[in-house]
């Protein structure tokens, strides 16, 4: 059985009276585990909040992971094009055209996997709807606000590179290759 007051009194400090009435009423129904309803509370969200902060923590991994295979991705990408961009640098390109270019590369590979992560998002829409609390798995909000931060650190993951291959010294370059 389970008894619930309300008071502004901390438990400890009713601890005695508790047990002394219940004894009263019942002397063989022992008072056990007094606890304020905080701890309570905190009990039974216990395992959700776990889960919920395994999935936040393993959301972020997979955001720095992503970020990291396309800065990689893209630097490469720069390091195998070093001479094409040292060749269009040096015939009078514009820097800011050679970082609009690779960014815009980056952007094309960001924009692929979007729609393929927002697809299977909606797949398997009835399986996180069960992990969900207080959102539908099609929340417009949510999902723009996911895919505006998934953008964001691709942009600068693909700005990094661009910004490397527009500060290249075409005579360094050319010289090189």
């Amino acid at each position: 059985m389970n008894v619930v007051m309300r008071t502004t009194l901390p438990s400890a400090a009713l601890s005695e009276t508790v047990q002394r009435v219940v004894r009263e009423v019942d002397a063989g129904v022992p008072v056990v585990r007094l606890r304020n309803m905080d701890s309570v509370f905190a009990e039974s969200i216990r395992r959700p909040r776990l889960l919920a902060q395994l999935l936040g923590a393993f959301a972020g991994l997979a955001l720095l992971l992503a970020a990291i295979g396309t800065y990689g991705v893209l630097s490469y990408m720069v390091t195998e094009r070093r001479r094409e961009i040292g060749i269009r640098l040096a015939l009078g390109a514009a820097p800011s055209h050679v970082l609009t270019q690779i960014v815009q590369q980056g952007l094309h590979v960001i924009a692929l996997g979007v729609a393929m992560g927002l697809a299977g998002a909606l797949v398997v829409n009835r399986l996180m709807a069960s992990l969900l609390f207080g959102v539908q798995p099609t929340d417009l909000v949510t999902m723009v606000v996911v895919v505006a931060t998934i953008v964001a650190v691709a942009l600068v993951a693909s700005w990094l590179p661009a910004w490397r291959a527009s500060r290249l010294d075409p005579n360094v370059v050319l010289r090189n290759e």
